[in-house]
């Protein structure tokens, strides 16, 4: 544990990429098994421990600690695990059979694993007993799964293969297929064996990603064009008789969208936009098939049993972008448009009902192109695509190959109204701001409604100033909360806006960031509730 621990304190402590990827590599090459598959496991998110949970940790500490106490430390420290290790009370009753040198990952693991629902609190309350505070906070965050390091699961997968001079790609081919503590990885990486096959697994393969286009131009003749959707990206796998549905991070999300999964029964895999059908009326026709707007997606999103009642009200079908394989075939290194050909030959075998394609757009000049980009506010429409029409299929963001060409976000001036803590490095800072706008005129009796939440677009010279005035400016306090003076305006940009029954306003934004601090507007001039509702899509 003391290995793991010293890891967890040196990458908290850096803000440097570099550095965090020696780090965890030198970790990585120094650890034995299977300690360190554990470790990796639990830098990338995939160690699950399910006896433990928040509240338990909660409960153990409430008898160790003075409730009062340990969560005005909570408050201030910005993180639970955190605080339960710098105030646990070391035992002093009991003998010293263990310590952070003697309990190591693999048997800390085992020991919460192995233990009842019941039974967890109390195994872990008792290695806490003998951890100093680093341990501790190390144990924690193995236990909960929630290690707020500053590491990604990329960052920490980068490390893996630079440690062992490997390509990341490479890596993220075979990564979904292993579990802990990767043993396949460790031999493959160290010349014990070759490398892992995911065959006959419906396995996630990293997605191609593209770069925003800003201010570039170029050519229609090199270039594809297509709508980019407002969904959320999935990648469909189909492979040894079973189905499965991944979003953009790997997570399998084949449960809340059943009725996608088990229409998918074709040996392939393919990538997409899953969407909700809309109405079949209005402007979405022109671009390619009626969808929804990402609000009626999100009925859906996070779901582990999915109504038949929600099944018919918010059915949903993936709009197919690419193919990566068919059959057993891989067609990655095939050109872009040539996996267009076969994409289109392959979805003809799919149910319409749950799959189409995103069309290609027609436009003689990029100028044009540009037009179409400007008028195109449609409720699921995004954006535009670019694609090199030689383009091979190539995991994460690859200069000059894709990009991203969003529409331009919407903005309005709104008043802040609350402040929360962040969490990690954020955590002595006001970061989380609640904003609203005015029902009326504040004059002729208007209140202030929220109507959206933002913790970044900021700048850290922007964020300590928000952060003192925050503090000078409190008039109320809930817990981490702030109520602040309705006095200070921020102009808030967001992607689109749309209907809400859980929002007091009846509105939700979609992406909001804080994009300017208006200190020269006063806050009775922010917007109205009415300007946002004439831009909901």
């Amino acid at each position: 544990m003391r290995a793991f621990s010293q890891l967890l304190d040196d990458l908290v402590y850096t803000r440097s990429r570099n550095t965090k990827l020696r780090l965890i590599g030198d970790y990585l090459r120094q650890t034995p098994d299977p300690d360190r598959g554990f470790g990796l496991a639990a830098l990338t998110g995939t160690l699950s421990i399910p006896a433990v949970k928040h509240a338990a940790v909660r409960a153990i500490a409430e008898e160790r600690v003075d409730p009062v106490l340990l969560y005005m430390s909570r408050d201030y420290v910005g993180d639970m695990a955190e605080t339960v290790a710098l105030l646990w009370p070391k035992a002093v009753d009991e003998p010293p059979e263990l310590d952070d040198a003697t309990i190591s990952i693999t048997d800390a693991i085992a020991r919460l694993r192995s233990a009842s629902r019941l039974e967890a609190p109390r195994v872990l309350a008792a290695m806490l007993d003998h951890l100093d505070a680093s341990g501790r906070f190390a144990l924690l965050k193995l236990a909960t799964g929630e290690l707020r390091v500053g590491v990604s699961a990329r960052l920490a997968k980068q490390a893996f293969a630079d440690a062992f001079g490997l390509e990341i790609e490479a890596v993220e081919e075979v990564w979904h297929g292993l579990a802990p503590p990767f043993a396949e990885l460790f031999d493959w990486a160290e010349g014990r064996a070759p490398q892992p096959t995911a065959r006959d697994v419906p396995i996630f393969r990293p997605f191609m990603l593209a770069h925003p286009l800003d201010d570039a131009r170029v050519s229609l003749d090199d270039y594809a064009a297509e709508w980019k959707w407002d969904g959320i990206r999935v990648q469909l796998v189909h492979a040894g008789g079973e189905t499965r549905l991944f979003s953009r991070t790997g997570d399998d999300i084949s449960q809340s969208f059943p009725d996608v999964a088990e229409a998918f029964r074709t040996a392939g895999v393919l990538d997409g936009e899953l969407l909700v059908r809309g109405s079949e009326q209005g402007k979405a026709d022109v671009h390619g098939g009626a969808a929804a707007s990402f609000n009626a997606l999100q009925q859906r999103l996070g779901r582990k049993n999915v109504s038949t009642k929600m099944l018919g009200a918010y059915p949903a079908f993936v709009r197919l972008y690419d193919i990566l394989f068919a059959g057993d075939e891989d067609l990655r290194e095939l050109p872009w448009h040539e996996r267009r050909q076969r994409l289109e030959s392959f979805a003809a075998q799919l149910d319409p009902e749950r799959f189409d394609i995103s069309q290609l757009i027609e436009a003689r000049s990029f100028e044009q192109l540009e037009n179409l980009r400007l008028n195109a506010r449609d409720a699921s429409i995004e954006g535009i695509m670019l694609k090199r029409r030689d383009s091979q299929y190539v995991a994460g963001r690859r200069t000059g190959l894709w990009y991203k060409w969003k529409r331009d976000p919407l903005n309005a001036d709104c008043v802040l109204m609350y402040a929360a803590r962040g969490s990690g490095k954020r955590s002595s800072y006001y970061s989380d701001y609640t904003f609203g706008c005015w029902t009326e005129a504040p004059e002729s009796g208007g209140e202030l409604l929220p109507v959206g939440k933002a913790y970044f677009g900021f700048t850290d010279e922007e964020l300590k100033w928000l952060d003192r005035w925050i503090r000078a400016h409190t008039i109320e306090r809930f817990g981490p909360v702030r109520e602040v003076e309705k006095s200070l305006v921020l102009e808030v940009a967001f992607d689109s806006i749309h209907k809400s029954t859980r929002h007091k306003s009846g509105l939700a934004m979609r992406f909001p960031r804080v994009s300017r601090i208006r200190i020269d507007k006063p806050a009775a001039e922010a917007d109205r509730l009415a300007t946002l509702q004439a831009m909901v899509t």
